[in-house]
């Protein structure tokens, strides 16, 4: 919460003007092309990023697929995830939330204007039909963003079990799954802490439908988890 203060303060000119056009073009959707709208983003995170001492080192922008219609995973830290993703990542991308933190100010803003998808883990069928709708989009071209873990890790870079139905969406649109291995995320807004910090964002060779097509979601989410843990214990997430 201190640094999220810190964050306005420091903004305190532009943050009438960010606010007032944030939640214009989250009314407005439709009127503005999803470039347009992530352009936005990138903007308003980059200024946060700025007020905040925060610091986005990114490593393997270059395994991201040049062509639209995959799906990142990464490992759930907290509230700042997406947007140190969103920091550094060159094209647009989408959500699936959950519903615990679609209201939460400034969050429901930015999902809005990614048009991202709100599940209610409770409700088997609103959560089949988001994976229907997610499927189709991606293959449509959209890319979109999963935490397979479906809650934050309460042990900071040590990342939960990763579900394999988290995956069915991926699976049935046969895209490429790219994992993204996040490093310190949780100690922008979860400690307290307004000292500078610096984020690693990690985006890893993707997996491609012809390497999992004959693997169960369990082990996709296993063999992803591996990997992300891998890079999380090679660039010091562990030496805590």
């Amino acid at each position: 919460m201190k640094r999220i203060i810190m964050m306005v303060l420091r903004n305190l000119l532009f943050v009438p003007y960010g606010w007032i056009k944030l939640c214009w073009y989250a009314s407005h959707v439709d009127r503005y092309t999803e470039e347009e709208r992530y352009s936005l983003l990138k903007y308003i995170d980059d200024r946060a990023n700025k007020g905040g001492n925060l610091i986005i080192d990114a490593h393997g922008v270059e395994n991201i697929p040049k062509e639209n219609g995959f799906m990142f995973y990464p490992n759930h830290q907290g509230l700042y995830d997406v947007l140190a993703i969103l920091a550094v990542c060159p094209v647009p991308f989408s959500v699936v939330a959950k519903k615990e933190v679609a209201d939460i100010p400034f969050l429901k803003q930015v999902f809005a204007c990614m048009k991202a998808y709100i599940i209610d883990r409770e409700d088997i069928r609103q959560s089949m039909q988001v994976i229907m709708n997610v499927t189709k989009e991606v293959k449509e071209g959209r890319n979109y963003l999963i935490f397979a873990e479906g809650t934050r890790s309460k042990n900071g870079n040590h990342p939960q079990e990763f579900k394999g139905g988290s995956f069915k969406a991926a699976i049935k649109a046969k895209c490429p799954i790219v994992p993204v291995a996040l490093i310190d995320s949780y100690k922008s807004f979860d400690t307290g802490s307004i000292k500078p910090l610096t984020v690693q964002v990690h985006f890893l060779e993707p997996l491609l439908y012809e390497e999992y097509k004959d693997m169960k979601s369990v082990e996709i989410a296993a063999e992803v988890k591996k990997r992300i843990e891998k890079t999380i214990q090679e660039n010091g997430g562990w030496e805590e």
